[in-house]
């Protein structure tokens, strides 16, 4: 089996990144072991205009036999030669997929230490494969890969015999993506469909396989028009596992689709509903009466209040120039842009997906020209240190700090107040104590599935502090939404004024996760 991966470049963004990349370096041939045979990592080409990595699985037929055992296709106990005699060794199968997650780990998950920005942002990338079985045709093999954003899916069947044209056509297809995309979504891409179109698999698929899918198909699967076909076939067609994996990505399309306000959901667990009581049943009129009292009185959302106590905070700054950090689908970028006050609004966010959604909520295509130089919509992660997010005024973390990984915080924390370094940064988060006044949340349940933490007032201003005091700032503190006299607010914010008084540059344990030389990743 073998497939290629190739990307351009410049003298100032060269080609030969894709070695740190894949974690591979160019001027190295490299061989790693499978379960099933040795899968080898080369460059045919590697220079500043064009580099080139290649995946050449060598299959070890007879392995493949033992460790099978019966298992996928061709390993029928009633069928002994078929076991030695198929295709497994040569076109792209669940094998190919398996080496991919093996030999590209860290390219799957799209991280790169010392190109950080390079892996957070779409490359001009060509893979090939030369021998992809498609059951179902070149028709489908169009279908899977052409909705997921490559602008040349040529797939072009691979004929029976040359010699002998007359024959037709084999069931294998030459496949060729060209496009932009970030390199740890093409991978993910095939680690998925490869089996998918073979639609077999080389291992029994257990229920780990559905978590698997969902990690892989992040940010595309739950959109894609042959979503189904897709979960089917990946899954081997077991029904409860189907069953479960379509039950989920349906709540995740359901939570970014256009016509579902994703704010309402959270809206619902932040301001649940009151329970009937027992009261007598209302008249006609006491009910109508009722009615035009609640239309009057409809409550505030909380994340409306948020959203009002974060643009006071920046107006009473005096803020002009304001980054959205973890902007998510827009919301708050779409209320800055109404006051005219602020004259740049910076929308950051990590998910191509969310700025996606953030775009079409703004209609950036239909604005004003005026109106559009106000805006900026851009990927970057919070993570790592990003030259584009300094000289601006203000700065707004909303409903984020609580999304990131406690070990992860300190890299946060350095890159916006020790790099950034804006006058004014906003940070809110929920309050944990509020937890216990919504009896739909279940007790010890975080608010949403996706929180790594959910503090306490006194361990958010434990933290506030410390960051205040490590990067020469003041902090205040603002309640968000109803007061509750035992338990506080359920919305915590501080209000972060820069002194000019620097502590130290650097919070410590970040330092050997944030700083790795191109000399080092090399070696690797």
């Amino acid at each position: 089996m073998f497939l290629t991966i190739s990307t351009t470049g410049t003298p100032e963004r060269p080609a030969t990144d894709l070695g740190f990349l894949l974690h591979k370096h160019p001027d190295k041939v490299q061989a790693f072991s499978t379960s099933h045979g040795i899968a080898h990592v080369l460059y045919p080409e590697a220079s500043v205009e064009r580099c080139t990595a290649a995946l050449l699985l060598e299959i070890d037929p007879v392995a493949l036999v033992r460790r099978g055992k019966g298992k996928g296709r061709g390993g029928a106990p009633d069928a002994a030669l078929a076991q030695y005699v198929n295709d497994r060794p040569y076109a792209a199968s669940s094998l190919l997929a398996v080496a991919l997650s093996t030999v590209f780990k860290s390219a799957l998950r799209g991280v790169c230490k010392a190109l950080p920005e390079r892996a957070a942002e779409p490359l001009p990338l060509r893979i090939e494969v030369p021998a992809v079985p498609a059951r179902g045709g070149a028709e489908l093999v169009g279908s899977l890969f052409g909705p997921l954003g490559w602008t040349t899916v040529d797939v072009r069947p691979v004929a029976l015999d040359e010699a002998f044209p007359a024959w037709g056509e084999s069931r294998y297809v030459q496949l060729v993506l060209e496009g932009e995309l970030r390199l740890a979504d093409a991978l993910r891409q095939l680690y998925v469909l490869l089996p998918v179109l073979d639609d077999a698999k080389h291992y029994w698929v257990a229920p780990d396989e559905v978590e698997k899918l969902l990690r892989a198909g992040e940010g595309w699967l739950a959109d894609h028009p042959e979503r189904q076909l897709i979960t089917s076939r990946y899954l081997s067609r077991r029904w409860g596992l189907t069953k479960e994996a379509t039950n989920r990505l349906e709540l995740v399309r359901l939570a970014e689709a256009d016509d579902i306000d994703v704010e309402a959901i959270d809206n619902a667990v932040d301001n649940p509903a009151p329970e009937a009581d027992d009261a007598p049943a209302e008249t006609a009129e006491t009910a109508k009466t009722a009615e035009t009292a609640a239309t009057a009185e409809k409550p505030v959302s909380l994340a409306e209040q948020r959203r009002d106590a974060i643009l006071t905070a920046l107006r009473d700054a005096g803020a002009a120039s304001v980054l959205d950090l973890g902007c998510g689908q827009g919301q708050l970028v779409q209320a800055l842009l109404k006051d005219v006050r602020f004259t740049k609004v910076v929308g950051v966010d990590v998910s191509v997906r969310a700025l996606t959604v953030a775009a079409r909520r703004l209609k950036v295509e239909r604005m004003s020209e005026r109106q559009a130089e106000r805006v900026t919509l851009m990927q970057s992660s919070l993570t790592y240190t990003d030259k584009r997010l300094k000289g601006h005024d203000a700065a707004v973390l909303s409903e984020v700090i609580e999304h990131v990984d406690l070990p992860r915080l300190p890299a946060l924390e350095y890159a916006v107040f020790g790099t950034a370094r804006p006058a004014t940064v906003v940070v809110t988060t929920p309050n944990v104590e509020y937890n216990v006044r919504w009896e739909t949340l279940p007790a010890g349940h975080v608010r949403h599935r996706d929180h790594r933490f959910e503090w306490t007032r006194a361990e958010f201003r434990a933290w506030a502090e410390k960051v205040a005091l490590r990067h020469g700032y003041a902090v205040r503190y603002v309640p968000v939404g109803p007061e509750d006299p035992e338990v506080g607010p359920p919305t915590q914010m501080a209000v972060f004024t820069v002194t000019g008084t620097k502590k130290t540059t650097r919070p410590v344990e970040t330092a050997t996760t944030t700083t790795t030389t191109v000399k080092e990743e090399k070696a690797a």
